[in-house]
């Protein structure tokens, strides 16, 4: 396991475990934590992911680090597109929909993405013929995510 895997896991925990106190920024840039459910298992996985807003919506980047496989939260919120979210001390159930490269507004939603994350995405494209869709988050109007 390199040292950046090894320090997003333990970023994870933290913010995890901190209940959103601590966390919010990795290395400068925002995230937030994804909660979904396995497609096969049915249990809850979490992620921490860089997010970029877009009005209301919250944007993460299906990127996998430039991998030529998706992550598996990519598949997971594309069988169960409700999911939870934790932004700093505060979680809430949101509408994942999947835009892909050639989907209107892609370019923009990238560029916002892009710019928050200091042009990694744009790099992680260059390292992989998969195209890399983005997740737009809507959030429900539940305050509370239970999940």
């Amino acid at each position: 396991m390199s040292v950046y895997v090894r320090l997003l896991a333990a970023h994870q925990r933290i913010y995890e475990a901190s209940g959103g106190r601590v966390g919010h920024r990795l290395l400068g840039v925002p995230t937030l934590l994804l909660t979904t459910r396995g497609r096969r298992t049915g249990q809850r996985r979490t992620v921490a992911l860089v997010y970029a807003r877009d009005g209301d919506d919250l944007l993460v980047v299906a990127s996998n680090g430039g991998s030529d496989k998706p992550p598996s939260w990519l598949l997971n919120l594309s069988a169960e597109p409700v999911v939870g979210v934790r932004l700093k001390r505060h979680q809430r159930r949101a509408t994942a929909r999947v835009v892909r490269p050639d989907d209107d507004g892609y370019d923009r939603l990238l560029a916002l993405c892009d710019a928050v994350n200091r042009g990694r995405y744009s790099a992680y494209q260059r390292k992989t013929s998969r195209p890399i869709p983005i997740v737009a988050l809507s959030p429900q109007a539940t305050p509370k995510d239970d999940r």
